[in-house]
């Protein structure tokens, strides 16, 4: 290979910046050009494509989003634009790819190189830690560290008030991120999408703890559990006698510099993502288990299993 491209797709995740500065610090090391494109495939299928070199992604290790940018594309979800995509990346010379994103870009990217598009490698970037074949992804510490920030801060303030204070987090279809936080930040209680929780039962529970003398009490929800924290916050006050009070993280979760576990897996795995595309191979994702680097079929990443830890299930329903 002469000339290889990197970009960032799908939601951003704190870590990305350090993998753009691996990838492209390794493939300049090993004699290639090395191309970003901007905004994800919607980027690709704008032809927002420049050359990157070793200045160019100086200072970045630091920054939280990806200085790439990064869009959703429903062109490239055909396969028309799939075929401008490959055309495009043809008439750039670009052999090969570095994708760095969730099981949404590794399906672009598997799709792409199934139809003759290039040899693909991907790295896992998301703060919902959410894809199979790695122990964790890019963007997830950070995420989980700034939710605990968030905690402890509310924390002080239940307890002045002697409320109920529900904290929702990210997490659609999957709780890892809840129960790190959770865990982390000493909840009552966490509610997640997989673990089936009634509501009359954990009022109770809550009842109880201020008869024993609890000034408040901190329940983290990911936004998947039934409705999210609205909806447990409703349910809680329409059960007890007391205020009970909602604050919804959001995006907060996604932005800020990315602590030091998240920028050195991010160079590890941009890194190795060069290094195995240019080593021939392709359609994988590089992860990591057990501290090691491994790597998947990208298949594999959204149709694998990712399961919560039952370990910490049961810790945190023990310590609660």
């Amino acid at each position: 290979m002469q000339r290889i491209g990197v970009f960032t797709s799908g939601g951003d995740a704190p870590g990305m910046n350090a993998c753009v500065r691996a990838a492209v610090r390794v493939g300049v090391e090993r004699g290639v050009e090395v191309m970003g494109i901007r905004r994800g495939y919607a980027g690709l299928l704008d032809d927002e494509i420049e050359p990157l070199d070793r200045r160019a992604v100086a200072d970045i290790v630091q920054r939280g989003g990806t200085v790439l940018g990064t869009s959703r594309s429903e062109r490239f979800r055909t396969e028309e634009g799939r075929a401008e995509a490959r055309e495009i990346l043809a008439r750039h010379g670009i052999e090969g790819l570095v994708a760095i994103g969730g099981d949404g870009t590794f399906k672009g990217a598997h799709a792409l190189r199934g139809e003759g598009g290039p040899p693909v490698i991907g790295v896992p970037g998301t703060i919902d830690n959410d894809v199979a074949g790695t122990d964790r992804t890019l963007g997830f510490d950070t995420a989980v560290n700034t939710a605990v920030e968030a905690i402890d801060r509310i924390r002080d303030t239940a307890a002045s008030h002697e409320l109920v204070h529900v904290i929702e987090v990210m997490g659609r279809h999957n709780g890892r991120l809840a129960l790190a936080s959770g865990l982390a930040g000493g909840a009552e209680a966490v509610l997640v999408p997989e673990v089936a929780v009634d509501l009359g039962i954990l009022a109770s529970r809550i009842d109880h703890g201020f008869d024993r003398g609890k000034r408040f009490v901190i329940l983290v929800v990911s936004e998947g559990f039934e409705g999210g924290g609205r909806l447990v916050v409703d349910e809680l006050e329409r059960r007890l006698d007391r205020d009970a009070r909602v604050t919804i993280l959001g995006h907060i979760q996604r932005g800020g510099s990315p602590t030091a576990a998240d920028r050195i897996l991010g160079s590890r795995l941009g890194a190795a993502a060069a290094d195995a595309l240019l080593d021939g191979r392709a359609d994988v994702m590089i992860g990591e288990v057990g501290g090691e680097l491994t790597s998947t079929p990208l298949e594999t990443t959204w149709t694998g299993s990712v399961a919560l830890d039952e370990r910490l299930v049961s810790l945190a329903a023990r310590l609660a």
